[in-house]
């Protein structure tokens, strides 16, 4: 295949950044078409990406059949639907996380993606492809900390997309800030040991912004986890940090110690003024893993052009919010888990 043709459904803020990641940074494709209920979103795709077709219909984006994969950016309960009839019409998929909000769903939506081997299927954990996180799981692998005893997670999003958070809430439930955020943590907490989650305990809260009560959201959560190799983990999940995007990630060993990203400074620029020595840091997603969700697009194509099998298959998704609605069966029972 000379170049992979790519339709894309959502252009919200993350839909954005993968289209616009797509036109310019990941050669062996093209964009030829956006899909969106949103007509702004659509004028942007032509106006801003030279993209050729928009649709307002999802059913008339799968039915082009200039479109060899589809890059489904869409509100997460509506994943497995959207993966499920672009499979159907014989596409490539690449799903941003998570690959679906209900476990029967999930699983009949593995059972069709294994019945079609000759199409590629690609979840979108891009922290797997950030290059401190690839650079820490080949120091894991060399035995360089010893082996894993425990891993500790922060994820907390910028304060200043909190009304925002509100106001979507309301009409577009996320699946809980477990599902939501910590879902990454849980991915990664499972790349890193090879292991799989055995049972779980959450608390959480929402102090600054008790409205979220009302969507059956979380301002900020936290997880106690136990792995079936016997080592544990922790997890805090929020969206209330002050100073920006706050991610990082610890990996205690028996014999030495990783962390990733313990704050994300954005530059190497320093401030020195009133207000003392300032290291700005990354203030969202998108900004402190650019490089990651490039990669993780390159792979998708790379996989299509090459017949490679997919590194992040739907089991992996699977798995990962099977545990995720075990954290929030926890915080609702206030009771531990089994997985």
């Amino acid at each position: 295949m000379e170049k992979v043709r790519l339709g894309i459904v959502g252009l919200g803020r993350l839909g954005k950044t993968h289209a616009r990641n797509l036109v310019s940074e990941v050669p062996g494709c093209e964009l030829v078409a956006a899909c969106s209920v949103v007509e702004e979103e659509l004028e942007f795709a032509r106006k801003n990406l030279g993209v050729k077709k928009t649709y307002n219909s999802y059913d008339d984006l799968i039915s082009d059949d200039e479109i060899d994969a589809v890059v489904i950016v869409s509100p997460s309960g509506m994943h497995c639907e959207q993966i499920t009839k672009a499979f159907e019409a014989g596409k490539h998929v690449f799903s941003e996380k998570p690959l679906g909000l209900e476990m029967d769903e999930m699983e009949r939506v593995k059972e069709v993606i294994e019945s079609r081997p000759d199409q590629k299927f690609m979840l979108g954990f891009m922290r797997r492809f950030d290059p401190s996180y690839q650079y820490a799981k080949e120091l894991v692998e060399k035995g360089e900390i010893g082996k894993i005893s425990f891993i500790r997670a922060y994820g907390i999003d910028p304060s200043t997309g909190m009304e925002s958070f509100v106001k979507f809430a309301k009409t577009n439930p996320s699946g809980g800030l477990f599902l939501d955020m910590a879902v990454h943590d849980i991915d990664l907490i499972r790349w890193y040991t090879g292991s799989e989650f055995d049972q779980v305990w959450a608390v959480g809260n929402n102090i600054a912004y008790p409205e979220l009560d009302e969507a059956g959201e979380l301002e900020t959560g936290s997880a106690l986890a136990t792995m079936k190799d016997g080592s544990f983990a922790i997890m805090v999940s929020g969206r209330n940090a002050a100073h920006g995007y706050h991610v990082e990630t610890e990996i205690y060993g028996t014999e030495g110690s990783l962390r990733i990203a313990n704050i994300q400074e954005k530059n190497l620029v320093s401030i020195y003024n009133a207000d003392g020595a300032v290291r700005p840091i990354s203030q969202n997603f998108p900004e402190r893993f650019q490089q990651a969700f490039v990669n993780e697009m390159k792979e998708f194509v790379k996989i299509i052009r090459e017949d490679l099998p997919s590194p992040i298959n739907p089991e992996d998704g699977i798995q990962a919010t099977k545990v995720a609605l075990a954290c929030g069966k926890a915080l609702e029972t206030n009771q531990v888990t089994k997985i």
